[in-house]
């Protein structure tokens, strides 16, 4: 289902020069995709809390699949590229909270942060997915066979997510009695910081992820590369990097689960930062520098994803997780919307017009900003421990 999400960032130096977009408008896309995509969450999961989640995801995978098909036939410029990209984001948000809601319901805490782990580590092998198959179809036949070759994805999806869920029921939890979402979510403390953090992290992963095949690209065109060799090689390198997100996400919710949610967020959410304020000044460093560095920043900038995940599932009462994922959705997707246009705006101020920009030290450090937050928040959580299998924490724990 996530094939389509990394398609923009892949082909964008390409899409500068072929759509005429300055940095800052090139961050507009990105950013009307993020905003999107916010708006959709608030949406289907304060509708999953209503009608159950497994009807709200199907329902959301079918529409991923039409507006994907839609993308690839009618953007062809900044206009048409900012409309029908900000509609692949408004019916994709039903496939992700409501996902986590399903495994939440299906899996105890002891068992839950590995197995949201994996969740997110799926979603990590389609952004992978979809640089590699841009990066290819972009030498092929240009960034027109990249759009349709990623909208493949979703289409496939939902087939696969049809028969997956065939076997599991529509759950609508009952709400307790007097429990509204302000005391539930807005007053409960553990929670709301869990989802401040989770907006910081926001911020520095959505536009590390915007803007970092860019950065890859001119990487390569530094050392010589010609310029659509270079934005095919950067696709692959930041897939590389999308890969140890993968593996991040299938190992830190586990380990979470052994060591506690606290410790590991902080450890990730400091190191993500520190890559933040380092990555964008190598640009002219030996290549296998800044493929050592960007490695651990992609493992890093993710990892914490499962483990604020299910620190929230474990802080809500399931009657109003929806509304929090919601919630959590609108401020953290809507910091990452903003994180891509103002990285622009930054390299628009600091290099002179063109697809290849030298200076990205200063926007990368605008990103670390939101990791230095993330850890604040991870650093003043109640310390917790390992629990045993089949213990249910306080939902206020």
């Amino acid at each position: 289902m996530t094939s389509m999400f990394m398609t923009y960032a892949a082909t964008l130096p390409v899409l500068r020069d072929a759509w005429g977009m300055s940095a800052t408008a090139a961050g507009s896309v990105s950013t009307g995709f993020q905003l999107g995509y916010a708006v959709s969450l608030v949406f289907f999961s304060s509708l999953a809390d209503r009608v159950g989640a497994r009807r709200v995801f199907l329902g959301s995978a079918w529409l991923s699949a039409v507006s994907a098909l839609a993308f690839a036939l009618g953007a062809r410029s900044w206009g048409t590229g900012l409309v029908l990209y900000t509609l692949v984001a408004l019916s994709q948000g039903g496939t992700y909270t409501t996902a986590i809601m399903l495994f939440a319901d299906r899996y105890p805490p002891a068992r839950r942060g590995a197995a949201v782990g994996w969740l997110i580590a799926s979603s990590s092998a389609g952004y992978a997915l979809s640089l590699l198959v841009s990066g290819a179809a972009l030498a092929w036949g240009g960034y027109p066979l990249a759009f349709f070759a990623s909208a493949g994805g979703p289409a496939a999806g939902v087939v696969l997510a049809w028969f997956a869920l065939r076997g599991t029921p529509n759950v609508v939890h009952p709400r307790r009695e007097g429990a509204r979402f302000g005391t539930a979510v807005l007053k409960n403390g553990p929670a709301m910081r869990v989802i401040l953090g989770y907006t910081c992290h926001s911020w520095e992963l959505l536009g590390m992820w915007a803007w970092t095949p860019a950065f890859v690209a001119a990487v390569f065109a530094i050392t010589g590369a010609a310029s659509v060799r270079a934005v095919e090689l950067a696709a692959y390198v930041a897939a590389a990097f999308h890969l140890m997100g993968l593996l991040a996400s299938s190992s830190m919710g586990r380990l979470s689960d052994r060591l506690g949610r606290r410790i590991v967020l902080f450890g990730l959410a400091a190191t993500s930062a520190g890559c933040s304020l380092v990555f964008g000044w190598l640009i002219g460093w030996p290549l296998a520098v800044v493929f050592a560095v960007g490695g651990l920043y992609g493992f890093t900038a993710l990892g914490d994803s499962p483990v604020l995940s299910t620190a929230l599932t474990e802080r809500v009462h399931p009657s109003h997780l929806g509304a929090a994922l919601a919630f959590r959705s609108f401020l953290g997707f809507g910091a990452g919307a903003i994180a891509p246009l103002v990285f622009g705006r930054v390299l628009d101020a600091t290099n002179a017009p063109g697809p290849f920009p030298t200076a990205w030290g200063w926007a990368f450090v605008a990103l670390g900003a939101g990791g230095l937050g993330a850890a604040y928040c991870a650093w003043g959580l109640r310390p917790d421990r390992a629990r045993a299998p089949g213990a249910t924490p306080s939902p206020t724990a």
